[in-house]
């Protein structure tokens, strides 16, 4: 059974596939075991995310984890993700709208137990390999731009990549964008940089109680980046 019903995974497979480059036979023989198909790794991809469980759990006798893993990485490498999900921004606005005027920025701690070139050590995980992931977010929580580091970044320096990164994802920001931010990033260095790149910014203060309600928007990147 689909863990997707087919009119979501084969619309997202079709986008998928078009972006992947024609896979060319370099063994000199031709005599090494058949490679699994793009569209076998694609499924049990998907699987692994819908179910949120590791590779090895969802890997058959037809798809190991090892080949999930070399496939993921050689997709990365593609950047396919990110044309996936630009070009499920572009539709989105088209059919319901990005309320890109209002953005949001946080990040969060998450586990990186295979390491990685991004990771270091978590303050919050006895030292252990961990990822700050710093996400920006649009008016009603739609991720636009996601930007990685080592767990013991803070997160203001990660600020305007991870701007950067929404503004390439949705082709261009509009000139008047005011950002929502949490008392980490209050600083005169964070409001110099919303400057710089002509954005406003609602930051929340150091010392003050927080509001009974959030800004508008203000939590959405909190509660999307989990």
């Amino acid at each position: 059974m689909p863990v997707l019903p087919s009119c979501v995974l084969e619309p997202l497979w079709d986008q998928f596939a078009a972006l992947l480059p024609e896979h060319v036979d370099t063994h000199s023989l031709g005599c090494h075991n058949p490679r699994v198909p793009d569209r076998v790794v694609f499924d049990h991809v998907i699987a692994a995310l819908v179910h949120g469980s590791g590779y090895e759990r969802i890997a058959g006798p037809g798809c190991s984890d090892r080949t999930i893993r070399r496939r993921v990485t050689y997709w990365a490498q593609l950047g396919i993700a990110e044309q996936i999900h630009a070009l499920a921004l572009q539709a989105y606005d088209r059919m319901i709208g990005l309320e890109l005027d209002e953005l949001s920025v946080d990040g969060c701690i998450t586990k990186a137990p295979c390491g990685g070139e991004a990771a270091g050590r978590s303050p919050v995980d006895r030292g252990k390999q961990g990822l700050k992931r710093s996400v920006a977010t649009e008016g009603t929580g739609v991720p636009l731009g996601i930007v990685l580091a080592g767990a013991n970044r803070h997160d203001s320096p990660l600020l305007v990549p991870t701007l950067k990164a929404a503004d390439e994802q949705v082709g261009g920001l509009p000139d008047q964008v005011n950002v929502n931010l949490d008392r980490g990033y209050d600083s005169d260095k964070t409001r110099c940089a919303l400057v710089e790149l002509g954005f406003t910014g609602e930051i929340a203060r150091k010392g003050v109680p927080p509001r009974s309600r959030p800004a508008r928007g203000g939590w959405w990147s909190g509660a999307t980046r989990g």
